[in-house]
């Protein structure tokens, strides 16, 4: 076997087939068709010349010797994911200013450490960053008072500025811990237990409302809160339910040993945050912003919250990488 004949894209199918047991997943993420995904399997596999998956059982389940060679893979492409953000990383000394907006879901761990990446990979840039709602991130972009924003797609669309897709952040309930109500029962109203909502001036609450509606679900309107902690709060206290996102219940890890969350009830309902980029902004520079984000939003928030509630793993997932065109 030469190892020059190994293709990457390859690496990347077997290794997302590995983790979903699926082709068809493994080419979602990879931004391939179906057939294409399995014709990069079969290729591998007859370079490698063994089976790397039992293709008769589903899900797809590693032979022996697949799950000697994945550990092997992963830290491969771990490593040249690494070494090409450090190459990007020495193109960009030159960058002299970085002004960004960041929505608050990452506030607490994600965007710190985004900070400090962004600091040594561009050392002789100087830093603007600010916490703002999703539509003021975009307002700002579209201004060009800030050259990259990290918000919620609009439902009024955003086609005027730049947008790179990020992640796919589900709606689900969060409800104090240790009730044995069902989902849909919070929809019914029949658990004696207030919907406690989010502010209608932000976009957040705006989908929800629209998804309620959609369901012809009327739940009373008695509260209503712009903070996502006093939300929690509430929750945690029994005083109430609220339907909240992944990404915005990380937020509240004080409160986690006191409330659950559960599915949203009938269809994926969920959102996307996503990347955008003033006109004219570095493409270097956010691809470096991409790149370190994305493994910062793995290793912070999808790994720890899919190892508490392994049915997020289908919806709580970053999206397939849009390359930039220059």
């Amino acid at each position: 076997m030469k190892i020059s004949q190994m293709n990457l894209t390859a690496l990347a199918v077997f290794s997302r087939a590995a983790e979903h047991g699926s082709v068809s997943r493994a080419a979602q993420e990879t931004g391939l068709s179906s057939s294409t995904a399995s014709h990069h399997l079969r290729k591998l596999e007859e370079l490698m010349g063994v089976a790397l998956f039992d293709h008769q059982r589903r899900p797809l389940t590693l032979t022996t010797e697949g799950e000697t060679f994945l550990p092997r893979v992963l830290a491969a492409l771990s490593a040249l994911e690494q070494g090409a953000t450090e190459t990007l990383s020495g193109a960009l000394g030159t960058t002299r200013q970085l002004r960004m907006a960041m929505v608050e879901d990452f506030d607490s761990e994600i965007s710190p450490e985004l900070a400090r990446h962004l600091a040594v990979a561009l050392p002789r840039c100087t830093f603007e960053h600010l916490t703002r709602p999703s539509h003021e991130v975009i307002s700002l972009v579209k201004a060009r008072d800030i050259d990259v924003g990290v918000g919620t797609e609009p439902t009024f669309g955003a086609d005027d500025i730049t947008s790179f897709p990020l992640l796919r952040d589900p709606f689900v309930l969060v409800v104090p811990r240790g009730l044995a109500h069902p989902a849909e029962a919070y929809l019914d109203n029949t658990t004696g237990l207030p919907f406690l909502r989010y502010s209608h001036r932000q976009i957040m609450s705006a989908r929800i409302e629209a998804q309620l509606q959609r369901m012809r679900v009327q739940l009373p309107q008695r509260f209503e809160f712009e903070s996502n902690q006093s939300l929690l709060g509430l929750v945690a206290d029994g005083a109430g339910w609220t339907i909240t996102t992944p990404t915005n219940y990380l937020r509240g890890r004080r409160f986690h040993r006191q409330v659950s969350l559960l599915p949203f009830p009938g269809s994926d309902f969920g959102r996307t945050l996503s990347i955008y980029l003033a006109k004219g902004y570095s493409m270097d520079v956010l691809e470096l912003i991409d790149v370190t984000l994305r493994r910062l939003i793995e290793a912070r928030a999808i790994d720890p919250l899919i190892a508490d509630y392994p049915w997020l793993r289908e919806q709580f997932r970053l999206l397939p990488r849009i390359t930039p065109v220059c």
